[in-house]
């Protein structure tokens, strides 16, 4: 009877923890004590720990044991320690050598039957075990293709207990392997997988409207009456976008991975990622939440992508002011009983909404069935704060089906290569900055390195002057400029392209 221990991960959001966990063996009545703030799943390892280690040929000794995860007084939660401490105790009651699994992170749930089930988190967890400077680590099998993106740490894959304890010298026999229920990654496809903007009929300023979104990262509204194509445009912004790079993938792979909806075989996540909750989700699940620590909201999963919401008056207005924070920290903070977690959540948002309830205030509005107050409180729905911080509203008419023929639809490669080369301009402009798209650029840049020249800037100084501007739509008003100008290869905005940019600003979305 002993001591011994090993080490595993905690997770707090995307950032992990290192955990020492230590068992003690020792004489007096036989318990079975797990320390150091462990939630309920956390806890119910006990039971878990003594039938998957009776089912793998190690009875637990009928003594006294104490396992502690430190530190102690950081929380911790779910399934993803059962195999630390499955180790940390058979090896504290001599059944293996205590030095071979102390510098080793184990991660993984057990069944009864002894067999390692998946856990989600697993990449974030060893890239925190990798900056902590650990070299090697345990995972499910099922986890190993994710594990494998995580370079510089040796990772091995178990299926069943026996065979982590025969790797760490123990005298057991491993298990033909038999097939168990194992709850996969929900599967989720591609964004604007099948779709192309070759598709939208006419919509010309709102097909340009999407281009200039997707070129600097901006924000858009659409407001037009049903079955104009604004769902359609939107859904097809992803097409255009450029691929991510290292660390973007890696954070989106990450969030996706603590979501339980990665899938490894694939690789790092490499396209942006398209979000488009029903207008009926809760703020908790756009913005984040659940009991104890909170998970990633749909805000979290739009990270380096696109979080479009359909008929956006119908949010509730909770869900809607949420994302004022968000919209200019690029990241949500989320405080709970248990502890407070951070998730990045930098992403386009895309909004379309209906003139009014009914749809039908269009033109001269003469089909509209809707009062002046029923109007007035539908759109008012979207409130100041929140419309300061749209770079575009535009109007999406009905389609005049005489003249659609005159402009023939792009396809979606054609948009994206002009996207990339607007996206190479800005990467090599912001090269010594810590941001690469216009829509980052902070405003104290945009009023010195990067401010066109003042004559330029006559027609916009003059909408700040007469209050139609805040000065956060000035800034918003240059930064669209900028992405005008990269579309068309200008060296800096120019009058021409702040006009152009205030106008899509100002678009009247009422």
């Amino acid at each position: 009877m002993g001591h011994a221990r090993t080490l595993s991960i905690g997770l707090h959001g995307l950032r992990g923890t290192l955990v020492e966990v230590e068992s003690d063996v020792s004489t007096g009545l036989p318990a079975f004590s797990v320390v150091g703030l462990p939630d309920s799943s956390t806890l119910q390892a006990r039971d878990r720990v003594r039938a998957a280690a009776a089912r793998s040929g190690m009875h637990l000794a009928q003594r006294r044991i104490t396992t502690n995860l430190s530190p102690a007084f950081v929380p911790k939660h779910g399934s993803g320690f059962d195999l630390a401490i499955a180790v940390s105790v058979i090896a504290a009651q001599g059944d293996i050598d205590p030095g071979g699994p102390s510098r080793t992170v184990h991660l993984g749930e057990l069944g009864l039957d002894g067999q390692i089930r998946p856990i989600p988190g697993v990449l974030p967890a060893l890239v925190a075990a990798r900056d902590c400077g650990i070299s090697r680590a345990v995972v499910p099998q099922e986890n190993l293709a994710e594990a494998r993106l995580v370079d510089g740490i040796e990772v091995t894959g178990a299926a069943h207990l026996s065979s982590v304890l025969r790797q760490w010298g123990a005298d057991v026999a491993v298990p033909a392997h038999h097939p168990t229920l194992r709850i996969a990654p929900e599967a989720e496809p591609e964004p604007g997988a099948g779709a192309d903007f070759s598709d939208v009929i006419g919509q010309q300023q709102a097909r340009r409207a999407a281009e200039v979104a997707a070129a600097g990262g901006h924000h858009l509204l659409m407001t037009g009456p049903p079955g104009a194509g604004k769902t359609m445009i939107a859904s097809r912004i992803p097409t255009i976008l450029p691929d991510l790079d290292d660390e973007q993938a890696l954070a989106v792979s990450a969030i996706h991975s603590v979501a339980g909806r990665f899938d490894a075989r694939q690789g790092l996540r490499r396209r942006p990622p398209f979000e488009n909750p029903h207008h009926t989700a809760t703020t908790a699940a756009v913005v984040g939440g659940g009991a104890g620590l909170a998970a990633p909201g749909a805000i979290s999963r739009a990270h380096g992508g696109v979080l479009f919401l359909d008929e956006a008056p119908e949010f509730p207005s909770r869900v809607l002011e949420a994302l004022r924070e968000p919209l200019e920290t690029g990241d949500i903070t989320l405080h709970r009983a248990r502890g407070v977690t951070r998730y990045p959540a930098r992403f386009q948002l895309v909004l379309a909404a209906n003139p009014c309830p009914c749809g039908k205030a269009w033109g001269k509005g003469t089909d509209c069935s809707c009062s002046p107050q029923q109007r007035r409180t539908y759109l008012t729905r979207l409130s100041g704060p929140v419309l300061d911080r749209i770079d575009m509203r535009i109007a999406v008419g009905p389609v005049d089906v005489n003249r659609v023929d005159a402009v023939p639809s792009e396809s979606s490669a054609q948009i994206a290569q002009r996207v990339r080369t607007a996206r190479d301009r800005q990467r090599a402009r912001y090269a010594d900055h810590p941001f690469s798209i216009n829509a980052q650029l902070p405003g104290s840049l945009l009023r010195t390195a990067f401010s066109p020249a003042p004559a330029d800037q006559r027609l916009l100084d003059h909408a700040l002057s007469q209050g139609r501007l805040t000065l956060r739509g000035h800034d918003r008003v240059l930064r669209l400029a900028w992405t005008l100008a990269d579309l068309e290869g200008a060296e800096r905005p120019t009058a021409e392209h702040i006009g152009t940019a205030l106008t899509l600003r100002e678009g009247d979305h009422r």
